[in-house]
């Protein structure tokens, strides 16, 4: 690593969309990851509350995932400190990609199983109802598929998180302060 780096010339930041939209996310994955996680805890007279408020927050989640690719489709990531080389490179490109793949086919396979589970999208002051009859042939695997899936985000996740802890505390190099909030870095 170049000493230039370990002495505060900082790698070029994200944007402020691109922050904003990878803490929301973050912190939307963290909450319906939670919640989904303690859906067996929950006593069976609450559950289908708690099942509603995960699905209905999920589809804004959603929402937000499919604006987030638009944006990032649009605006370019800023490079890399020149020092890193190129197996971590290709292997953080593979991750994100992976990453973006989840957050989109997680709820696009949760909307199945709420749909062919006959139950409506209730946000109180209105519902999404899909009018499709209850198939448990379809929602029970597509229930299995979600969870098993979001396990695999929940991983990676963990994998980009502690990339990104590596590079602060070992490298040094500035990669987790591009994307802090408040221009830190």
């Amino acid at each position: 690593m170049s000493n230039s780096m370990r002495q505060g010339a900082a790698p070029a930041r994200y944007g402020a969309g691109a922050v904003a939209f990878h803490w929301t996310v973050a912190a939307l994955i963290v909450f319906l990851g939670a919640l989904g996680l303690l859906f067996d805890d929950i006593p069976k007279e609450s559950r289908p509350f708690w099942i509603n408020v995960h699905v209905c927050v999920g589809l804004m989640y959603f929402a937000l995932v499919i604006a987030r690719v638009a944006w990032r489709a649009t605006h370019k990531a800023p490079d890399l400190p020149p020092d890193i080389d190129a197996f971590t490179r290709r292997s953080s490109a593979a991750v994100h990609h992976l990453l973006y793949v989840l957050m989109v086919l997680i709820p696009v396979v949760g909307i199945v199983a709420r749909v062919w589970h006959g139950r409506p999208f209730d946000y109180g002051f209105f519902q999404l109802d899909f009018g499709v009859a209850s198939n448990p042939a379809v929602y029970h695997p597509a229930e299995t598929v979600h969870q098993l899936l979001a396990y695999a985000l929940f991983a990676l996740a963990g994998l980009h998180a502690a990339g990104a802890l590596y590079h602060h505390f070992i490298r040094r190099d500035g990669v987790l302060m591009r994307m802090m909030p408040g221009g830190a870095g």
